[in-house]
Protein backbone atom coordinates (compact mmCIF):
# COMPACT_ATOMS: atom_id res chain seq x y z
CA UNK A 1 0.00 0.00 0.00
CA UNK A 2 1.18 3.53 -0.74
CA UNK A 3 -0.01 6.84 0.58
CA UNK A 4 -1.81 9.15 -1.80
CA UNK A 5 -0.84 12.78 -1.29
CA UNK A 6 2.09 15.10 -1.68
CA UNK A 7 3.39 15.30 1.91
CA UNK A 8 5.29 12.44 3.57
CA UNK A 9 3.33 10.66 6.28
CA UNK A 10 4.66 8.69 9.21
CA UNK A 11 3.11 5.27 9.05
CA UNK A 12 3.13 1.76 10.38
CA UNK A 13 2.37 -1.12 8.03
CA UNK A 14 2.00 -4.73 9.13
CA UNK A 15 1.13 -7.75 6.96
CA UNK A 16 -0.28 -10.92 8.56
CA UNK A 17 -1.02 -14.28 6.96
CA UNK A 18 -4.41 -15.50 8.21
CA UNK A 19 -7.61 -17.13 6.90
CA UNK A 20 -5.81 -18.25 3.76
CA UNK A 21 -4.98 -14.69 2.68
CA UNK A 22 -2.82 -11.74 3.74
CA UNK A 23 -4.26 -9.03 5.95
CA UNK A 24 -2.65 -5.59 5.99
CA UNK A 25 -2.84 -3.06 8.81
CA UNK A 26 -1.81 0.40 7.62
CA UNK A 27 -1.75 3.21 10.22
CA UNK A 28 -1.06 6.76 9.03
CA UNK A 29 -0.76 8.46 12.46
CA UNK A 30 2.46 9.10 14.36
CA UNK A 31 2.93 7.14 17.57
CA UNK A 32 3.67 3.72 18.94
CA UNK A 33 1.00 1.36 17.63
CA UNK A 34 2.70 -1.94 18.42
CA UNK A 35 0.17 -2.98 21.08
CA UNK A 36 -2.80 -1.98 18.93
CA UNK A 37 -1.47 -3.94 15.96
CA UNK A 38 -0.77 -6.97 18.16
CA UNK A 39 -4.36 -6.84 19.44
CA UNK A 40 -5.69 -6.78 15.87
CA UNK A 41 -3.44 -9.68 14.85
CA UNK A 42 -4.66 -11.69 17.86
CA UNK A 43 -8.25 -10.85 16.90
CA UNK A 44 -7.83 -12.05 13.32
CA UNK A 45 -6.33 -15.36 14.44
CA UNK A 46 -9.09 -15.79 17.01
CA UNK A 47 -11.68 -15.32 14.26
CA UNK A 48 -9.91 -17.91 12.12
CA UNK A 49 -9.71 -20.38 15.01
CA UNK A 50 -13.42 -19.89 15.78
CA UNK A 51 -15.02 -19.72 12.33
CA UNK A 52 -12.77 -21.64 9.95
CA UNK A 53 -14.35 -24.60 8.16
CA UNK A 54 -10.84 -26.00 7.60
CA UNK A 55 -9.90 -26.29 11.28
CA UNK A 56 -11.42 -29.35 12.89
CA UNK A 57 -11.32 -27.70 16.33
CA UNK A 58 -13.17 -24.50 15.33
CA UNK A 59 -16.64 -23.83 16.71
CA UNK A 60 -18.09 -23.84 13.18
CA UNK A 61 -16.49 -27.18 12.28
CA UNK A 62 -17.75 -28.72 15.50
CA UNK A 63 -21.24 -27.38 14.85
CA UNK A 64 -21.11 -28.77 11.31
CA UNK A 65 -20.31 -32.20 12.79
CA UNK A 66 -23.07 -31.86 15.38
CA UNK A 67 -20.68 -32.03 18.35
CA UNK A 68 -21.25 -28.44 19.52
CA UNK A 69 -24.55 -26.70 20.11
CA UNK A 70 -25.02 -23.03 19.25
CA UNK A 71 -25.73 -22.20 22.89
CA UNK A 72 -22.38 -23.71 23.85
CA UNK A 73 -20.37 -21.96 21.13
CA UNK A 74 -18.58 -18.65 21.57
CA UNK A 75 -21.16 -15.81 21.81
CA UNK A 76 -19.78 -14.20 18.67
CA UNK A 77 -20.92 -17.22 16.67
CA UNK A 78 -24.53 -16.35 17.48
CA UNK A 79 -23.86 -12.72 16.55
CA UNK A 80 -22.46 -13.69 13.17
CA UNK A 81 -25.29 -16.12 12.42
CA UNK A 82 -27.85 -13.45 13.32
CA UNK A 83 -26.21 -11.06 10.83
CA UNK A 84 -26.23 -13.84 8.23
CA UNK A 85 -29.94 -14.39 8.80
CA UNK A 86 -30.64 -10.68 8.34
CA UNK A 87 -28.69 -10.56 5.09
CA UNK A 88 -30.25 -13.79 3.81
CA UNK A 89 -33.69 -12.23 4.23
CA UNK A 90 -32.52 -8.95 2.68
CA UNK A 91 -31.03 -10.68 -0.41
CA UNK A 92 -33.84 -13.18 -0.96
CA UNK A 93 -31.52 -16.06 -0.11
CA UNK A 94 -28.74 -15.08 -2.54
CA UNK A 95 -26.48 -14.85 0.49
CA UNK A 96 -26.77 -17.58 3.10
CA UNK A 97 -24.75 -19.10 5.92
CA UNK A 98 -25.48 -22.52 4.37
CA UNK A 99 -24.37 -22.12 0.73
CA UNK A 100 -23.36 -25.76 0.42
CA UNK A 101 -26.07 -27.12 2.70
CA UNK A 102 -23.78 -27.17 5.74
CA UNK A 103 -23.13 -24.33 8.17
CA UNK A 104 -20.57 -21.99 6.59
CA UNK A 105 -20.75 -18.28 7.47
CA UNK A 106 -17.27 -17.53 6.10
CA UNK A 107 -18.77 -15.42 3.31
CA UNK A 108 -19.49 -12.81 5.98
CA UNK A 109 -16.70 -13.38 8.47
CA UNK A 110 -13.80 -11.75 6.61
CA UNK A 111 -15.50 -8.40 6.08
CA UNK A 112 -16.94 -8.51 9.61
CA UNK A 113 -13.53 -9.24 11.15
CA UNK A 114 -11.94 -6.39 9.18
CA UNK A 115 -14.62 -3.93 10.27
CA UNK A 116 -14.16 -5.01 13.90
CA UNK A 117 -10.37 -4.71 13.55
CA UNK A 118 -10.76 -1.15 12.27
CA UNK A 119 -13.00 -0.33 15.24
CA UNK A 120 -10.30 -1.67 17.56
CA UNK A 121 -7.71 0.64 15.99
CA UNK A 122 -10.07 3.60 16.25
CA UNK A 123 -10.67 2.83 19.93
CA UNK A 124 -6.89 2.78 20.45
CA UNK A 125 -6.65 6.27 18.95
CA UNK A 126 -5.58 5.51 15.37
CA UNK A 127 -7.69 8.05 13.50
CA UNK A 128 -6.24 7.43 10.03
CA UNK A 129 -5.83 3.80 9.06
CA UNK A 130 -6.80 1.00 6.69
CA UNK A 131 -7.35 -2.68 7.38
CA UNK A 132 -7.56 -4.97 4.37
CA UNK A 133 -7.57 -8.64 3.49
CA UNK A 134 -8.64 -10.75 0.52
CA UNK A 135 -10.23 -7.87 -1.39
CA UNK A 136 -12.05 -6.30 1.58
CA UNK A 137 -11.05 -2.99 3.17
CA UNK A 138 -12.22 -0.70 5.94
CA UNK A 139 -10.68 2.74 5.67
CA UNK A 140 -10.75 5.38 8.42
CA UNK A 141 -9.85 9.05 8.24
CA UNK A 142 -7.40 10.09 5.55
CA UNK A 143 -4.48 8.56 3.68
CA UNK A 144 -2.48 11.76 4.17
CA UNK A 145 -3.31 15.23 5.55
CA UNK A 146 -6.08 16.61 3.37
CA UNK A 147 -6.03 13.58 1.07
CA UNK A 148 -8.73 10.88 0.88
CA UNK A 149 -8.01 7.18 0.61
CA UNK A 150 -7.97 5.99 -2.99
CA UNK A 151 -8.72 2.37 -3.91
CA UNK A 152 -8.19 0.88 -7.34
CA UNK A 153 -10.51 -1.84 -8.67
CA UNK A 154 -8.42 -4.55 -10.34
CA UNK A 155 -9.35 -6.18 -13.64
CA UNK A 156 -10.19 -9.81 -12.71
CA UNK A 157 -8.97 -10.92 -16.16
CA UNK A 158 -5.64 -9.10 -15.83
CA UNK A 159 -4.63 -8.32 -12.25
CA UNK A 160 -1.86 -5.99 -13.44
CA UNK A 161 -4.52 -3.56 -14.69
CA UNK A 162 -6.80 -1.20 -12.77
CA UNK A 163 -10.25 -0.68 -14.25
CA UNK A 164 -11.29 2.28 -12.10
CA UNK A 165 -10.66 3.92 -8.73
CA UNK A 166 -12.78 5.16 -5.86
CA UNK A 167 -11.86 7.72 -3.23
CA UNK A 168 -13.23 8.88 0.10
CA UNK A 169 -12.92 9.06 3.85
CA UNK A 170 -14.35 6.61 6.37
CA UNK A 171 -15.67 3.98 3.98
CA UNK A 172 -15.32 0.33 3.00
CA UNK A 173 -14.69 -1.57 -0.23
CA UNK A 174 -15.31 -5.28 -0.76
CA UNK A 175 -14.64 -7.28 -3.91
CA UNK A 176 -15.95 -10.78 -4.57
CA UNK A 177 -15.13 -12.82 -7.63
CA UNK A 178 -12.71 -15.21 -9.25
CA UNK A 179 -9.43 -13.27 -9.09
CA UNK A 180 -8.00 -14.88 -5.93
CA UNK A 181 -9.88 -18.16 -5.45
CA UNK A 182 -11.51 -19.00 -8.75
CA UNK A 183 -15.25 -19.70 -8.84
CA UNK A 184 -15.62 -20.34 -5.12
CA UNK A 185 -18.98 -18.58 -4.66
CA UNK A 186 -21.79 -21.13 -4.62
CA UNK A 187 -25.25 -20.35 -5.98
CA UNK A 188 -27.36 -21.63 -3.06
CA UNK A 189 -30.32 -22.29 -5.36
CA UNK A 190 -28.45 -24.60 -7.74
CA UNK A 191 -25.63 -25.80 -5.48
CA UNK A 192 -23.18 -25.02 -8.30
CA UNK A 193 -20.63 -22.19 -8.68
CA UNK A 194 -22.25 -18.86 -9.51
CA UNK A 195 -21.73 -17.86 -13.15
CA UNK A 196 -22.39 -14.77 -15.25
CA UNK A 197 -20.55 -12.34 -13.00
CA UNK A 198 -16.76 -12.42 -12.76
CA UNK A 199 -16.24 -9.69 -10.16
CA UNK A 200 -18.33 -7.36 -7.99
CA UNK A 201 -16.89 -4.46 -5.99
CA UNK A 202 -19.20 -2.81 -3.45
CA UNK A 203 -18.51 0.53 -1.75
CA UNK A 204 -20.28 1.74 1.38
CA UNK A 205 -19.85 2.51 5.07
CA UNK A 206 -19.46 -1.06 6.37
CA UNK A 207 -17.03 -3.81 5.32
CA UNK A 208 -19.39 -6.40 6.82
CA UNK A 209 -22.30 -5.37 4.61
CA UNK A 210 -20.17 -4.59 1.55
CA UNK A 211 -18.66 -8.08 1.71
CA UNK A 212 -21.95 -9.95 1.83
CA UNK A 213 -23.62 -7.68 -0.72
CA UNK A 214 -20.79 -8.33 -3.18
CA UNK A 215 -21.20 -12.07 -2.66
CA UNK A 216 -24.97 -11.89 -3.10
CA UNK A 217 -24.60 -9.88 -6.30
CA UNK A 218 -22.32 -12.56 -7.76
CA UNK A 219 -25.25 -14.95 -7.34
CA UNK A 220 -27.83 -12.47 -8.66
CA UNK A 221 -26.00 -11.97 -11.96
CA UNK A 222 -27.64 -9.42 -14.28
CA UNK A 223 -30.22 -8.45 -11.66
CA UNK A 224 -27.56 -7.43 -9.12
CA UNK A 225 -26.93 -3.76 -9.97
CA UNK A 226 -30.63 -2.94 -10.25
CA UNK A 227 -31.29 -4.67 -6.92
CA UNK A 228 -28.49 -2.78 -5.14
CA UNK A 229 -29.92 0.51 -6.38
CA UNK A 230 -32.65 -0.08 -3.78
CA UNK A 231 -30.13 -0.49 -0.92
CA UNK A 232 -29.29 2.87 0.62
CA UNK A 233 -25.64 3.80 1.05
CA UNK A 234 -24.01 1.18 -1.20
CA UNK A 235 -22.84 1.25 -4.82
CA UNK A 236 -21.25 -1.41 -7.01
CA UNK A 237 -18.98 -1.95 -10.01
CA UNK A 238 -19.52 -5.23 -11.86
CA UNK A 239 -17.44 -7.14 -14.40
CA UNK A 240 -19.42 -9.81 -16.26
CA UNK A 241 -18.13 -13.11 -17.61
CA UNK A 242 -18.27 -11.65 -21.13
CA UNK A 243 -16.04 -8.69 -20.08
CA UNK A 244 -18.82 -6.09 -19.87
CA UNK A 245 -18.72 -3.42 -17.15
CA UNK A 246 -21.85 -2.43 -15.25
CA UNK A 247 -22.42 -0.08 -12.32
CA UNK A 248 -25.19 0.99 -10.00
CA UNK A 249 -26.75 4.40 -10.59
CA UNK A 250 -24.75 6.20 -7.90
CA UNK A 251 -21.31 4.73 -8.65
CA UNK A 252 -20.14 8.03 -10.14
CA UNK A 253 -20.23 9.65 -6.69
CA UNK A 254 -17.29 7.42 -5.68
CA UNK A 255 -15.43 6.95 -8.96
CA UNK A 256 -12.37 9.12 -9.64
CA UNK A 257 -9.70 9.21 -12.36
CA UNK A 258 -6.95 6.75 -11.57
CA UNK A 259 -4.75 8.31 -8.92
CA UNK A 260 -0.98 8.38 -8.96
CA UNK A 261 -0.92 5.99 -6.00
CA UNK A 262 -3.70 3.70 -4.85
CA UNK A 263 -4.52 0.72 -2.74
CA UNK A 264 -5.60 -2.20 -4.89
CA UNK A 265 -8.75 -4.28 -4.34
CA UNK A 266 -9.21 -7.71 -5.89
CA UNK A 267 -11.32 -10.61 -4.69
Amino acid sequence: MNASGDRPVRRLRHAEQCMGTVFTIDIRDPGDWADAVLAVVDWLHFVDATFSTYRESSDISRMRRGTLRLEDAHPLVREVLEICARVESMTGGCFTARPDGGLNPTGLVKGWSIERASAMLSAAGAVNHAVSGGGDMQLAGEAAPGQPWTVGIVDPFDRRRLLTSVAGRDFAVATSGIAERGRHIVDPFSGRPAVGTTSVSVVGPSATDADVLATAMCVMGDAGPRWLDSVEGFEAFVVTDDHHLRTTQGWGRWSVPRARETLAASG
